[in-house]
This record gives structure tokens, C-alpha cells and sequence, in this order.
């Protein structure tokens, strides 16, 4: 799930106490509690096509004080995601922000420590942008709420306890790409020319569809018939629409294929690879 700015609602509360305007009833005090061990992802980049639905894990430690009850109901822990125009942004200065629809689910494995678990859902054709594929940041925060409800007129924010880490390293968040190649003719007399075309493409979130990739370095590599290292040939540079296309003489059968180094905004890729017969 995604937002313009926002966090995970409480069912009852409305919003976690680092959202939440208790201002006027005073400050929620530092809760005895720390973050360490943050997994996002399995620690893998998010590559992000135009369908479907991602399911991102995350796994963390939840190191607290004996006075902090995690059982309670009103507890609540949550890691977020989040992207902003400049890597110096914080949660706050935030221009997007993924969370789950769930709150972590932590197991204690000592009187004050546990594991906790969670999941975000990522809707490509709702939740992304072309403007926010790159790095992305992670904010951890655990909230006691201590029996205190908002929306009564006895409501203490003093008596609810917040902690937040901010600034946490997060994924990268890819376009996916596809790469294609086709080498003819087939079959092809030795010494003669083989054209070698192919095209890169990308996701679009803009769009919900995948668009060429102008001017990227691309690899041509050949794999000889019968062995298993594949060499590099030539690397040239996709047309404005994503094309590629070239020229190598025939020298033995093998299999060629382009290969994708990826960028900061788009996965890495190498196509499947394409046997041409030589006689």
C-alpha cells in the first residue's frame, strides 16, 4: 500500500502516536525500546513490473525494557518505506511512503527481545511512480498506547510511550526491464555476416506498460557450442526507442545474447540466448 504521506492506521485510534496531534495534552514519553537487525526484502533490490502484486518481507529485533508489554493489544510496531527527492530527506520531508496493511508481528525470544515480522503489498499499477524508482529508506516506530484513547476526554499523551528510528537504509526500487535478441540469418555460412537486433525495454508505472530504454550501454556476448563461459563481443548503445542492432561475422556455432547491466532505476537483465547454426 502506498501514500503521498501517511502511516498505517490504528483500527481504533485513528493514527500512530508519531502522527497523531496529542500535542495538546503533552508529549508521549521515549519508550524503553530499539530496532537492530532490519532485513528488507531478504536484503535484495525490489524489482517492480507493471501487474500483479509484490509481497516485500521485512524482519527485525525488537530489544525492549521489562516494562514494555508487546503483548498488550495497544502495542503496535511498523516499518515503513519511504522515498524522497533528496537521500538527506527524513521521514517527514517523505514524497511517497510504503507500509502494510498489517502491524508487525512480533515473537519474544527472551523477556526482552523479539523477533518481528510484517509484509507490504506493493501495487505497481496503484502505488508507483517513474520519479521514485532508486534508493529508499526505511522508518521502524513502536507505540504503547497504555489503555489511553484519543478520542476521550481523560486522553494523557504522557502516559503513551513512542520510540521511531528514522533514516534506516532501505532497498533499491526497480523498473523492471525485458531484453531480446535474435541473430540471422539461420542457419549461416562460416565467414559470412550475422545481424544481431534485439530491444530493451522497461516498466512504465507511469503508464502500466514497459517503454524502450534510450541510450544504454548494451554487451553482445557469444557463447561457443560445447563450452560454458560466455565472452564479450562488442557493447553498444540502444536507439531512442530502446533498439539495438548489429553486425559480427560467423565464426562457429554458439549462442549469442545481449546483456543489461542495469542502472539506478532499472534491473539488470540478459536476454535469452539465441543458437545460430554455422556451416
Amino acid at each position: 500500500m502506498a501514500a503521498v504521506t501517511g502511516a498505517l492506521a490504528l483500527s481504533t485510534l485513528a493514527v500512530p502516536a508519531a502522527h497523531a496531534d496529542v500535542t495538546a495534552t503533552g508529549e508521549p514519553y521515549a519508550l524503553n525500546a530499539s530496532f537492530s537487525n532490519i532485513k528488507i526484502n531478504k536484503g535484495k533490490s525490489i524489482v517492480a513490473g507493471t501487474t500483479g502484486t509484490l509481497t516485500v518481507p521485512i524482519t527485525y529485533t525488537l530489544t525492549h525494557g521489562a516494562d514494555v508489554d508487546i503483548t498488550a493489544e495497544d502495542f503496535f510496531t511498523d516499518v515503513e518505506l519511504y522515498y524522497g527527492a533528496s537521500q538527506d530527506d527524513s521521514y517527514n520531508d517523505s514524497d511517497y511512503t510504503l507500509y502494510g496493511d498489517n502491524w508487525a508481528h512480533c515473537a519474544a525470544t527472551s523477556a526482552t527481545v523479539a523477533n518481528c515480522t510484517q509484509s507490504i503489498a506493493i501495487h505497481p499499477a496503484l502505488d508507483l511512480f517513474n520519479e521514485t524508482a532508486g534508493k529508499w529508506k526505511a522508518y521502524a516506530y513502536a507505540v504503547a498506547w497504555n489503555g489511553q484513547d484519543m478520542s476521550s476526554d481523560d486522553f494523557g499523551a504522557t502516559k503513551v510511550g513512542y520510540v521511531e528510528k528514522d533514516g534506516i537504509a532501505g532497498p533499491s526500487l526497480l523498473r523492471h526491464s525485458k531484453l531480446s535478441v535474435n541473430a540471422t540469418p539461420e542457419p549461416v555460412v562460416k565467414g559470412k555476416t550475422i545481424t544481431v537486433t534485439g530491444k530493451l525495454t522497461r516498466a512504465n508505472w507511469d503508464g502500466a506498460n514497459y517503454t524502450g530504454y534510450a541510450s544504454q550501454p548494451v554487451q553482445l556476448q557469444f557463447r561457443k557450442n560445447g563450452t560454458s563461459a560466455y565472452t564479450v563481443v562488442k557493447t553498444i548503445r540502444t536507439t531512442t526507442k530502446g533498439d539495438l542492432k548489429t553486425t559480427v561475422k560467423a565464426t562457429a556455432d554458439g549462442y549469442f545474447r545481449y546483456v543489461f547491466a542495469g542502472t539506478a532505476t532499472t534491473a539488470a537483465l540478459g536476454a535469452v540466448p539465441d543458437f545460430v547454426d554455422v556451416k
